[in-house]
């Protein structure tokens, strides 16, 4: 029971479990709680949000991969999640409350740009992804992606003056 509990969390509830592009639906199912805590908590619901699954990944994915020899299988997605939330922090202040076109873009975008910065796996998301061979590297590569996609999600919305 434990075990499939672990499972749970660390595929955020099962989108990992996607036959094809687990990843990517895992950063698509985050989307929903990402507009949650930003619409109503703002950037403090976006923060809160990405260190709490942040925390309870590494600790999930830590006991879930204790007797494995895989480490990082495709499925687990909970790390995309800790990311994905990050990519909206620099511009969860102008989503609070907010329901519009302009507002769906900026989700779209940021969704997009974090799958790009994670698939490509440059700087320290590589160095994180390559070096650190346990749940804390699970976790972290994807929250470095995350803060590129923020940096650039923020440029690009402010450019256009979102």
């Amino acid at each position: 029971m434990y075990q499939k509990f672990l499972y749970f969390i660390v595929t955020f509830m099962l989108s990992g479990k996607a036959p094809k592009a687990p990843g990517t639906m895992g950063s698509l199912a985050t989307l929903p709680l990402s507009f949650i805590l930003a619409y109503f908590f703002g950037r403090s619901g976006i923060l809160y949000g990405t260190a709490i699954v942040f925390v309870l990944g590494v600790l999930t994915v830590a006991a879930f991969t204790k007797n494995r020899a895989e480490k990082d299988p495709g499925y687990i997605v909970i790390d995309e999640t800790a990311g994905q939330l990050m990519t909206f922090v620099l511009v969860a202040p102008k989503l609070e409350g907010q329901i519009s076109f302009g507002a769906l873009a900026v989700y779209l975008f940021g969704f997009i740009l974090f799958r790009l910065f994670d698939i490509l796996k440059f700087g320290p998301v590589q160095w994180a992804d390559t070096k650190l061979k346990n749940a804390f590297g699970v976790m972290l590569d994807d929250v470095f992606a995350g803060i590129f996609a923020a940096i650039v999600l923020m440029l690009v919305a402010s450019y256009l003056g979102y």
